[in-house]
């Protein structure tokens, strides 16, 4: 998605990038599994100038993912939706401090801290291809849940809870505080 900064106004220039599974496929981002886009995620832009030279950019993330739930491993589809505000100032003769934000500046015109909220920009285009990739990479669930009541799968003897319940005898969990009593000669806490 890229942006020339000689054009835009005060008022909101409205911009679209869509990002199909090729797309997710070809970032850094694949890497992390279990994830599988099986939408296009698009983000819908609006850039305006700000105080003096300062660029406005926010807008919203929507697409899709397939994952795979932690609890029972069932892949499931995932809406990814998140809403961002970034600002950016000119970057004059400020060089990020790390050679890689260095690098994104030079290459995609734009530097973004890492609370992805205030950045820097420099010349006349703007790509925020990097950024939006990290929207989608931080939209990812940490915990994945195909649902919120998920049962997961039996300890045990492995069979999907949320389907049909299992045999497996249910075993109180040891107190953490048996190894305490163990210590204390097996005395329980009412004997003198």
């Amino acid at each position: 998605m890229k942006i020339l900064v000689d054009r835009l106004c005060e008022t909101p220039t409205p911009f679209e990038f869509e990002a199909g599974p090729d797309w997710w496929k070809d970032r850094e981002v694949s890497a992390v599994e279990p994830y599988r886009m099986t939408a296009e995620a698009s983000t819908r832009v609006g850039a305006a100038r700000g105080m003096g030279s300062d660029l406005l950019v926010s807008g919203a993330l929507a697409g899709a993912i397939e994952a795979e739930c932690s609890r029972c491993g069932a892949r499931y589809r995932h809406a990814l939706r998140d809403d961002f505000r970034l600002v950016l100032e000119p970057a004059g003769d400020r060089v990020p401090g790390d050679p890689e934000s260095a690098r994104a500046l030079e290459r995609d015109g734009v530097w973004v801290s890492e609370e992805l909220q205030t950045g820097w920009y420099r010349g006349s285009e703007i790509d925020l291809e990097s950024f939006f990739a990290e929207l989608v990479a931080l939209a990812l669930p940490i915990q994945p849940l195909c649902r919120e009541d998920c049962a997961g799968l039996c300890s045990r003897c492995g069979i999907d809870l949320n389907k049909s319940a299992c045999a497996c005898a249910e075993t109180k969990p040891n107190s953490p505080f048996a190894v305490l009593a163990a210590l204390r000669g097996g005395r329980d806490e009412g004997e003198a």
